[in-house]
């Protein structure tokens, strides 16, 4: 094999590796995001086997985070890569560390699902979380596109939904407070909803996370703390 050739074989061969692990990173957003889907679902329908099953499916995000960065450990060692190759790889770890956590956030969402279904069935504080979720939902959603097209605008506009998300986590604070001040019987359930919401908004920081990472990748520039 002549110089050239190999040159072109050992390109085409980190080429495929770099796509492998962004395809890895989207198939376990896609999990991660069917997960928080679930977790809410669970909530708001008292649906603890569907929460059970969210509980038991975390196990397989923690798996897709260790193979995923070890497939980037790898790359790093034998191919040493240098500008916005390294900056891809260096990201993708980054993003499967905030996918894990949104998997983890899941998982505490579905074990208060557990605890609010075996307690009285009344629907205060579940508009709360039906809308923080949706909005949630969306902006994860919108996280992963905007990495699928390494699209910066629509990476831009989905930082700014977070704004929002912490509005609405504000707002059902206090209407969560006004409930537990009224009705001093609820205060344990309304504990538990309000640890749901506290997650729900820790995941849209993590989605936010993941549209400051696509900025990093494909302008090179740092936008933390801006």
């Amino acid at each position: 094999m002549d110089k050239m050739k190999f040159e072109n074989h050992y390109m085409k061969q980190f080429d495929d590796e770099l796509e492998e692990i962004r395809t890895r990173l989207m198939e376990m957003g896609g999990k991660v995001e069917q997960q928080l889907q679930n977790a809410i679902r669970a909530v708001s329908d008292a649906d603890s086997k569907l929460a059970e099953e969210v509980i038991r499916e975390e196990q397989l995000v923690d798996e897709m985070e260790v193979d995923i960065d070890e497939a980037c450990i790898l790359i790093i060692a034998r191919r040493q890569p240098a500008a916005s190759d390294l900056r891809l790889v260096m990201m993708v770890t980054k993003a499967v560390n905030d996918l894990e956590r949104i998997g983890d956030e899941a998982k505490k969402i579905a074990n208060h699902a557990i605890i609010l279904a075996g307690e009285s069935k009344t629907s205060e504080g579940y508009t709360e979380v039906r809308h923080l979720g949706q909005s949630v939902v969306s902006m994860l959603a919108n996280a992963l596109d905007a990495f699928a097209r390494f699209d910066v605008d629509a990476a831009m506009r989905t930082i700014e939904e977070d704004k929002q998300i912490d509005l609405d986590y504000k707002t059902a604070l206090r209407e969560l407070v006004t409930y537990m001040m009224e009705d001093p019987r609820s205060i344990s359930r309304a504990i538990n909803i309000l640890w749901v919401v506290r997650s729900l908004e820790r995941i849209g920081d993590h989605a936010k996370n993941l549209c400051e990472q696509i900025v990093f990748v494909v302008k090179g520039k740092d936008i933390r703390h801006q």
